[in-house]
């Protein structure tokens, strides 16, 4: 990273002896994430002792599993698809910006009670300002219709995007974050009637890679972009990722979820912890986790 150089060696806790466990939440494809590689290489730099792990949990049991954050003093749990609307029932309260956008990704816990945030949207405002992005003025597309396309929304609107469009074949749904934004809902086969005129797109969705989905493959190979400066992609870690190689054939920039992954990652430890621990640290962990994949 270019600045101001910083130490990453390991310095005593700030914590004494007390060890923090920090957790993130979701289906089956809790094994797929970075996020505990990232946490644990994070805390071993800055520090902290803690240990952040991966749970899987049943759809019909989420409920239980906050219950469980506060039974094992989990210190800060992680919510990722397919619960961060499931699991605001269940939490004391919740931030006013993830009441406005509906989901959240952070739970904080103070002595029994749990709140819940939305990281996502300051991750990415943060990861767009880190690219130099700057959506104020510029035509937007968000493709998905969960929870990170709520947030999406959010942080387009927050940044002053003239017009912002939500595509899914989640009309409803759709429509809804739609609303949020002061936006419009297309439905997806009506982009490919026409060129696209929008700046950003960003993939909200669960898609990237053909072997996910065909039929969404040869869609985003027909969309028109001759405007589009940015694809952001939120998830990460694809091979053969159908949003980087529209990217790469129409010289567009092109970014994954990491980054934006990296500015969450940052802002939820700070909900834990109190500590404001610099994106260099975040950036130099994810170098090697990185490392370490291409050397095993």
């Amino acid at each position: 990273m270019p600045g101001k150089s910083h130490d990453f060696t390991r310095r005593p806790s700030a914590y004494g002896q007390h060890h923090l466990v920090f957790c993130i939440i979701s289906d089956e494809r809790v094994f797929t994430s970075k996020a505990p590689e990232i946490f644990n290489q994070v805390m071993h730099h800055a520090g902290i002792n803690g240990t952040y792990v991966p749970f899987m949990v049943a759809p019909d049991r989420i409920g239980e599993a906050m219950a469980s954050l506060r039974t094992l003093h989990i210190a800060g749990a992680n919510i990722t698809i397919p619960f961060k609307e499931a699991v605001i029932p269940f939490l004391d309260s919740v931030s006013e910006s993830a009441e406005i956008i509906g989901a959240i990704n952070t739970i904080a816990r103070n002595g029994d009670k749990l709140k819940g945030y939305n990281t996502n949207a300051i991750g990415l405002m943060d990861a767009l300002e880190e690219i130099g992005c700057q959506p104020s003025g510029k035509t937007a597309m968000i493709l998905g219709a969960g929870g990170a396309a709520k947030a999406a929304a959010f942080v387009l609107k927050w940044l002053k995007a003239d017009k912002i469009y939500v595509v899914s074949r989640n009309a409803p749904k759709a429509r809804q974050i739609a609303a949020l934004a002061g936006g419009k809902n297309i439905p997806l086969e009506e982009v490919l009637d026409h060129d696209i005129p929008v700046q950003i797109l960003i993939n909200a969705g669960t898609i990237s890679t053909r072997a996910e989905s065909p039929e969404i493959a040869d869609l985003v190979e027909k969309f028109n972009l001759p405007q589009c400066e940015l694809i952001l992609d939120l998830n990460y870690g694809r091979k053969k990722n159908i949003w980087e190689e529209k990217a790469r054939k129409h010289h567009i920039l092109f970014k994954d979820g990491l980054l934006p992954l990296i500015h969450q990652a940052k802002n939820s430890l700070a909900l834990w912890t109190g500590l404001d621990i610099h994106t260099d640290i975040f950036h130099k962990a994810m170098e090697e986790v990185e490392g370490d994949k291409a050397e095993g």
